[in-house]
C-alpha cells in the first residue's frame, strides 16, 4: 500500500481489529487483497456484479471500500454507497465478506457514524436473509423478487 495504514481513518473493532475506510487513490494498492473478499459475494449477485464492477466506483469516490485489519492483514471487505432516494438519503452496503467476523461485525456503529456524517438517514444491506441473524438490530423493510428473462431473449 503507499501509505502506511495508520494514515486512513481507523476505529478499534475488538481485540488486535481495526477498521479502515480506504482512501480512493489507495485502492489500487490494495485490490489484490480485497479482490478475493468481493469475489465471495458475486455467486450471490444474480449476475449483476463481478468484483471488478467495483473498481472505477471506489476509484471515483461514488463508493466506498472498507477493510478490517488484524495486525497490518486485511481480514474483510465492505462495499458501501450513498444512495440518494427522492426523500433521503441512505448508505447501502453492497458487499461484505471476510474471516473473523464475529470479532468486528458488531463494531459497525463507525459506518453508522460516518453515513450520519454524510447525511444518510439509515443503513440498507443487499444481502441474504441469513444476515438478519448477524444484524440484530436491524429489521427486514422489503424483499427484492426477480425473474430471469433470458430464456425468453431472441
Amino acid at each position: 500500500m503507499k501509505e502506511s495504514i495508520s494514515s486512513m481513518k481507523q476505529h478499534q473493532l475488538g481485540l488486535n481489529y481495526d477498521v479502515g475506510l480506504v482512501p480512493p487513490d489507495q485502492i489500487p494498492y490494495i485490490w489484490d487483497q480485497v479482490e478475493g473478499h468481493l469475489e465471495r459475494m458475486a455467486p450471490h449477485s444474480e449476475g449483476e456484479l463481478e468484483p471488478d464492477d467495483f473498481m472505477a466506483a471506489l476509484e471515483d469516490g461514488d463508493m466506498q471500500l472498507w477493510i478490517a485489519l488484524k495486525e497490518k492483514e486485511i481480514a474483510a471487505s465492505m462495499i458501501t454507497q450513498i444512495v440518494p432516494y427522492p426523500r433521503k438519503r441512505v448508505l447501502r452496503i453492497i458487499s461484505i465478506a471476510g474471516e473473523d467476523m464475529d470479532k468486528w461485525i458488531n463494531n459497525l456503529y463507525m459506518i453508522e457514524d460516518w453515513a450520519l456524517e454524510h447525511g444518510c438517514v439509515s443503513l440498507e444491506c443487499w444481502g441474504r436473509k441469513g444476515w438478519l441473524k448477524v444484524l440484530k438490530d436491524w429489521k427486514c423493510s422489503y424483499h427484492i423478487i426477480t425473474k430471469d428473462l433470458k430464456g425468453r431473449m431472441h
